[in-house]
């Protein structure tokens, strides 16, 4: 990337994009502008939740009007600074534009764990869980009508963030550095986004048995001698939900066996753009990955990949742990 130019941060709620934004903008020595802390006071001041401001904002174009225009003067201005906001990908052309992602429950327990004002409350994890998604969808609805711009691609954004396990520091570390064009140059000169994802939540679309095959001491062997260096970036497909691998299995893998929390990669396709042969990444999704190679991927590995919902599954309804079609 070429700097300097603004750094603008949009995320799931709770992936920590107000912690990384003030820690970067206080690190490179810019102004910071929160959208969601405006929101944040113009609920307190209504005396509505997150939520009810969202929703009122679905029928009340006056509040949005209000901080759409602010962000658009700011762009406008030529100003490089850092912007916290769910919608300044779409006002900023000339900005690196991050995206933060976290798992659904993770993200829950961190909004749960934070001290909250009268517009954000919530009794139980099962609560927040389900009221930040019900905030998330209105908000993507919200600006799909309004704007017709959908936050959830993928391909809105220069930079894609796994927060669920890495930690502050490093997602700093990473954002700096492809900011000073030192992380993945040519993917997000040639071929944004790039995506660094936590690897315990990459999906394998190979059994292990076969994989196992091919496995040596090559790709470990890389992952321990690269020291700082990132991986080669590994092909990924994403359904709209979930990672999974097109090309890449070993490295992932290495990244898995070395502790690695966060990996390099380049998206091949996304929902339903083609993956392989005119399949969609949510056809190619369900068509390779099976319960039983979940299973065998996350005990090989020591974690926990959770099974997508069984319409999203070939094979029928295998149970995890059983042997599938092929295994």
């Amino acid at each position: 990337m070429i700097v300097p130019q603004s750094i603008v941060f949009n995320g799931d709620l709770g992936s920590g994009k107000s912690t990384v934004s003030v820690e970067i903008a206080e690190r490179l020595g810019m102004r910071r502008v929160s959208v969601g802390d405006l929101y944040r006071q113009m609920a307190q001041e209504r005396q509505m939740t997150a939520l009810q401001l969202n929703l009122h904002a679905e029928l009340d174009q006056a509040v949005d009007g209000y901080v759409d225009q602010l962000q658009r003067d700011i762009a406008a201005s030529g100003e490089c600074l850092v912007m916290d906001s769910r919608l300044a990908w779409h006002f900023f052309t000339d900005a690196l534009k991050v995206h933060m992602i976290t798992e659904p429950g993770e993200a829950a327990r961190r909004v749960l764990l934070r001290p909250s004002g009268p517009a954000e409350q919530y009794t139980s994890l099962e609560e927040a869980k389900a009221r930040l998604l019900e905030r998330s969808e209105s908000e993507r609805n919200r600006f799909i009508i309004r704007y017709g711009v959908d936050k959830a691609q993928l391909r809105n954004y220069d930079l894609i963030c796994d927060t669920t396990r890495a930690g502050a520091a490093e997602v700093i570390e990473h954002i700096v550095a492809a900011y000073e064009g030192r992380l993945c140059p040519e993917v997000l000169r040639e071929a944004p986004p790039l995506l660094l994802l936590d690897p315990a939540r990459v999906y394998p679309t190979e059994d292990i048995v076969t994989l196992r095959g091919r496995w040596d001491a090559a790709p470990a062997d890389d992952v321990a001698a690269a020291g700082d260096e990132p991986l080669e970036p590994l092909r990924i497909g994403y359904t709209g939900e979930h990672f999974f691998v097109v090309d890449g299995h070993r490295r992932l893998s290495a990244a898995l066996r070395d502790g690695c929390q966060l990996v390099p990669a380049r998206l091949a396709a996304e929902v339903d753009e083609p993956v392989v042969g005119g399949m969609s990444a949510i056809d190619y999704f369900a068509a390779q990955v099976r319960p039983s190679m979940i299973h065998d991927w996350s005990a090989a590995h020591g974690i926990d990949l959770p099974l997508p919902e069984p319409a999203l599954l070939g094979g029928g309804t295998v149970l995890a742990g059983e042997p599938g079609v092929g295994a």
